[in-house]
């Protein structure tokens, strides 16, 4: 079996007697897309720092790409997009690229040919204006995201850890870096990522691990883990009938019927209860007059597991603290 990109074995950390990672175990395969996921103050910022060698665990180890230490040139095949953005805001973007691929050992020459062919490919040079040349404070919060981001891969790494990768970013810009992270899973690299958005983690891992109040509470394959939830599910979008709705809303509040609905609005996730039966739950929605879109047994979402496994204290609005 090849050796994994990255492997934490009971590992612990804490900070004046709060305990932020807790006995966490996981390993992530190489050439894989995985999803470091978990509400505020989870412990997923914790773990990066100590994958990355800034901070050490108070016990247990960590392998990133083979080696316990990112001293010499291990260091230099990681990339790391953190949370907290960290641009010099008066230099040029190019200088500031620059800067970044030289310090992880990539020559100016080359370098600058990575530089022009990466702003070329997030749209920050064009007919209208070359971003590239303009101080790092004149750019938007998105567009500043975007330098950063080239700046983890610029030096072509092997492993690459992004911290909430698309904070601040719009649908489009946010396609962008999917398809990015896509293309690197097909040239054989590992990257991480810190989400809280099981939406995102859902359409891009390849396995998860959950973490909440520092504890691992769920970890595989993305199909394993649905597999494994159990329970069954529905999909139903309904159209508008509001003489009906008081009628559906009675069928899909009959616990005999319905374990659980969550409802977005114009589309609902809802958990068959125990020993119900489909076909009889669409009869009644019929019965009682709804315009039935859509009606599909489903795997439970990503989402759902998260809300289930973390519990809705873990992640109301609000909390601080480590991500």
């Amino acid at each position: 079996m090849p050796e994994p990109a990255l492997d934490i074995q009971q590992v612990r950390k804490s900070f004046s007697g709060h305990v932020a990672v807790k006995n966490l175990s996981l390993q992530v395969p190489r050439g894989s897309v995985y999803g470091l996921l978990g509400p505020n103050g989870a412990g997923k910022t914790t773990t990066i720092r100590m994958i990355l060698d800034i901070i050490e665990p108070d016990s247990g180890t960590i392998t990133v790409l083979g080696a316990s230490s990112l001293r010499g040139r291990v260091g230099n095949r990681l990339g790391y997009l953190p949370e907290e953005r960290g641009l010099y805001k008066k230099m040029q973007v190019r200088r500031v690229l620059r800067f970044l691929a030289e310090l992880k050992g990539v020559n100016r020459r080359e370098a600058d040919r990575r530089i022009e062919r990466w702003l070329a490919r997030l749209s920050l040079t064009g007919e209208d204006r070359d971003w590239g040349n303009a101080r790092v404070d004149e750019l938007s919060r998105g567009m500043q995201q975007k330098v950063q981001f080239i700046g983890a891969l610029l030096h072509e790494p092997d492993l690459i850890i992004l911290d909430e990768p698309f904070s601040g970013l719009d649908p489009i810009n946010a396609q962008a870096l999917k398809d990015i992270v896509v293309d690197l899973k097909r040239e054989g690299r590992t990257i991480i990522f810190s989400t809280h958005l099981m939406d995102n983690a859902e359409r891009l891992c390849d396995a998860v691990c959950i973490i909440a109040q520092g504890e691992k509470v769920l970890d595989g394959t993305i199909a394993t883990v649905k597999a494994e939830h159990g329970g069954r599910y529905i999909a139903l979008a309904l159209g508008e009938d509001r003489t009906a709705a008081g009628d559906v809303a009675a069928v899909l509040g009959d616990r005999t019927l319905v374990q659980r609905v969550d409802d977005s609005n114009r589309t609902v996730e809802l958990e068959l209860a125990p020993h119900a039966n489909a076909q009889l739950l669409l009869r009644r929605l019929m019965d009682a007059g709804a315009v039935v879109e859509r009606f599909e047994l489903v795997q439970p979402s990503l989402h759902r597991i998260f809300l289930d496994k973390v519990g809705a204290a873990a992640v109301e609005p609000g909390m601080g603290g480590d991500g």
